[in-house]
């Protein structure tokens, strides 16, 4: 079904959701997926981490710089196309990520980078607890190879704030930037869990 007379008409544009694996990008980023769908935003979820892969495995998942750049350029052509684009990948190289937004930046698309600050400790633990059964989660390559924006867009404690918390923050990020306009709430500002059938996080868990 068409779904062009349901949209809010907000123009598109990329969130892309950085840190290390187990700092919350998946659950914020579908947190604010249900929020932005439930207030009529078109929505795409890409993410680019093993665990809850999205987009197809190829010859750049074991090159994190190029799965970085590969993941921006699907990111900035849905975004151009307007659809509000969250991207939850750890892409643990600066300059991948820089090569993104240079990418949103040629074509005017607009790029918001949000850096899920946790300690790697509580990371690690978080990776644990998705585990059934198991010895506790070790550092990880990427990990060891992470390096954190220096002047991200917003930079989010996640050991210190909730799921939903962190996906609000997020929002009225969105909505300082203009990329969302609050004509288009026609919902209560309750941030509500993503309709994806095939979703199991809920707003009060840390999935990875």
């Amino acid at each position: 079904m068409n779904d062009d007379g349901l949209r809010c008409g907000c123009a598109g544009a990329t969130v892309w959701f950085t840190g290390l694996p187990g700092s919350g990008k998946t659950a914020v980023a579908r947190a604010l997926a249900g929020t932005l769908r439930a207030r009529r935003h078109r929505v795409e979820l890409l993410d680019g981490d093993a665990r809850h892969a999205t987009l197809p495995t190829g010859p750049t998942r074991d090159d994190p710089g190029r799965h970085a750049e590969r993941t921006g350029l699907a990111a900035e052509v849905l975004a151009r196309n307007g659809f509000l684009t969250l991207v939850s990948a750890t892409a643990p190289g600066a300059d991948s990520r820089a090569v993104v937004r240079r990418r949103h930046e040629a074509t005017g698309t607009p790029y918001v980078e949000v850096h899920l600050d946790a300690p790697q400790s509580v990371c690690a633990e978080r990776r644990s607890a998705q585990e059934a059964a198991g010895p506790a989660a070790g550092p990880t390559a990427a990990d060891a190879a992470y390096e954190p924006p220096a002047e991200p867009d917003l930079r989010l404690a996640t050991h210190h704030m909730s799921v939903a918390e962190a996906a609000a923050a997020v929002y009225a990020l969105l909505a300082d930037k203009g990329v969302v306009r609050s004509r288009c709430d026609e919902t209560s500002d309750r941030l509500l869990p993503d309709p994806d059938p095939d979703s199991h996080v809920g707003q009060g868990t840390w999935n990875l």
